[in-house]
């Protein structure tokens, strides 16, 4: 049975010290509510950045397997159109955990902020470059970025921290093309086809309806260990459950609920077929075309974990990308030890 997901309103401006986080989680953690298990069970909400993006799926394909309520647990998913918005929500005390990319757990770190991530559900991006039709006979590397508009969903988000890094990587600099946060889907589409961005980075389903539409190529392909290797150096852990380690610390039991169910989804997902994981995904999601939308997650399945567990050398792949155009990591320090913990799934039911 579908249960009812609410949309969050803007997150909060500006970073909270911890302990206003943690004071602001306990609060929210300890409200009951309806939510989306029905107001039974142990009530946590955690904001996903984009919940019908399939590089998160396994945030809602939980819900709908329900291996949450199974483990207990009321769990609100809540929806922002970009990573770095889940991030905000997170350290803003409006929810216990978000769904994001791992890389904002180092730059947080620097920033002050203790951030872990606790199940790692991905070993690569799950991103693509695309560029538009217009612009694809110009734009065949990213050495070509200089001068260009480039699409990310957001301002200091993943896709922004990874257009750079490639650009960086190539040659460019950061100030010779021109980031514009265009969100995902439609809005995303619509900017490629109206000449509002020359190419862009973007996930599926996107990519594909991009490519359904003939409105755009890929450039680079990141949705495979393989791809992320190629494009960056080597395992590239992204899309994670993330939550602030003095919250984990004190809310141990929870979090290994949470775990358990995240992991045994990652496992259900190992074992069955595309088409069989889109017929568990809100009807909407697939935007009147099924073939499609079961199309795009078999692109993208090869990027997920089947353990939660954070790939070997990951972190190591994440902080080099960081440091290669964020001053503030650059000169930092970054224990990566303390942005991630394997305590969890390691000990996982699922």
């Amino acid at each position: 049975m579908r249960k009812p997901v609410r949309l969050a309103a803007s997150a909060a401006a500006g970073l909270l010290t911890l302990s206003s986080l943690t004071a602001c989680a306990n609060d929210a953690a300890g409200t009951a509510g309806s939510g989306s298990g029905g107001g039974k069970g142990e009530h946590v909400k955690i904001m996903v950045g984009g919940l019908d993006k399939v590089i998160y799926m396994p945030a809602m394909l939980t819900q709908r397997l329900g291996y949450f309520s199974a483990e207990g647990l009321d769990v609100d998913l809540l929806s922002e159109p970009a990573g770095v918005q889940a991030e905000t929500a997170l350290v803003s005390g409006q929810v216990q955990g978000a769904v994001g990319f791992y890389d904002h757990t180092l730059d947080l770190q620097v920033k002050g902020k203790h951030i872990e991530s606790v199940v790692q559900f991905s070993q690569a991006p799950g991103e693509v470059e695309v560029v538009s039709e217009k612009a694809a006979d110009e734009i065949t590397s990213p050495k070509d970025f200089k001068g260009r508009k480039l699409g990310v969903t957001g301002l200091g988000s993943s896709t922004d921290f990874l257009t750079k890094y490639l650009a960086v990587k190539n040659g460019v600099n950061v100030s010779d093309f021109t980031p514009v946060a265009v969100g995902a889907g439609p809005t995303f589409i619509s900017a490629l086809q109206k000449g509002s961005i020359d190419g862009g980075m973007t996930t599926d389903p996107t990519v594909a309806t991009i490519l359904e539409k003939k409105a755009g190529r890929i450039l680079l392909d990141m949705r495979t260990p393989e791809g992320s290797q190629a494009a960056l150096g080597g395992p590239y852990p992204s899309s994670s459950l993330y939550m602030s380690t003095d919250w984990v610390d004190g809310h141990k039991d929870t979090v290994q609920k949470l775990a358990n169910a995240f992991v045994r989804t990652l496992k259900w997902m190992s074992t069955h077929s595309a088409t069989e994981i889109a017929a568990k995904m809100p009807a909407d999601y697939s935007q009147g075309d099924k073939a499609l939308y079961a199309e795009a997650i078999k692109s993208t399945l090869p990027m997920f974990t089947k353990d939660g567990v954070m790939p070997t050398d990951g972190p190591e792949t994440v902080e080099k990308v960081l440091k290669a155009f964020n001053p503030n990591i650059k000169n930092a320090k970054v224990d990566l030890s303390k942005t991630y913990t394997t305590e969890f799934v390691e000990k996982a039911t699922g």
